[in-house]
């Protein structure tokens, strides 16, 4: 028998006044049987950091032709779809075709090396962004998310401050490569 998905229920609070973009939001989640609380806490991350009213989460890993997150327009185009992790040029080249723009958050004790591999191919691509989320601080509040959590995040500067049922992180965002 198949295992079945965790649910978490998040009360988001978003002040990020780098985008001058402030919300509340109720999330319900599945966190995928083989996802670990700290990948769910990168989405987390990832969702807050480009929140507006038509983002929303998609299959995940379940599903893998469709990002972590994405945005849709009124009329069904994908403005911007969101990766999490360490995907490969080939793949990001496949959803530039299908977006308008890509941002990825890659996260672990890896990412340099993904990126020394990757970024060359990658930062040739048009319309893509990179960001590297600190394994740290995604793994303190991993540890401390719940299926039941409030989640505070602030954005100011590039500096992200985030609490998760008390336990806090503080850490810069770290652009590895921006739009062309």
């Amino acid at each position: 028998m198949a295992l079945k998905p965790t649910i978490y229920k998040i009360a988001l609070q978003l002040a990020n006044s780098d985008r001058a973009h402030y919300a509340e939001a109720g999330l319900t989640i599945a966190r995928h049987p083989s996802e670990t609380t700290d990948r769910l806490m990168a989405r987390l991350l990832g969702f807050a950091l480009n929140h507006s009213k038509d983002l929303e989460f998609t299959r995940g890993l379940s599903t893998s032709d469709e990002p972590e997150i994405w945005q849709h327009s009124r009329d069904g185009r994908i403005e911007h779809w969101i990766e999490l992790g360490q995907p490969e040029e080939p793949r990001l080249r496949k959803a530039l075709s299908r977006a308008e723009r890509i941002s990825v958050y890659s996260y672990g004790a890896s990412t340099p090396t993904w990126w020394k591999k990757h970024g060359d191919a990658i930062g040739a691509l048009p319309r893509t962004e990179v960001w590297q989320l600190p394994w740290d601080e995604i793994s303190t509040l991993g540890a401390a998310l719940t299926r039941n959590a409030q989640i505070s995040i602030s954005v100011s500067g590039g500096h992200v401050y985030a609490e998760v049922e008390g336990t806090t992180a503080d850490f810069e965002l770290v652009l590895l490569i921006t739009p062309r």
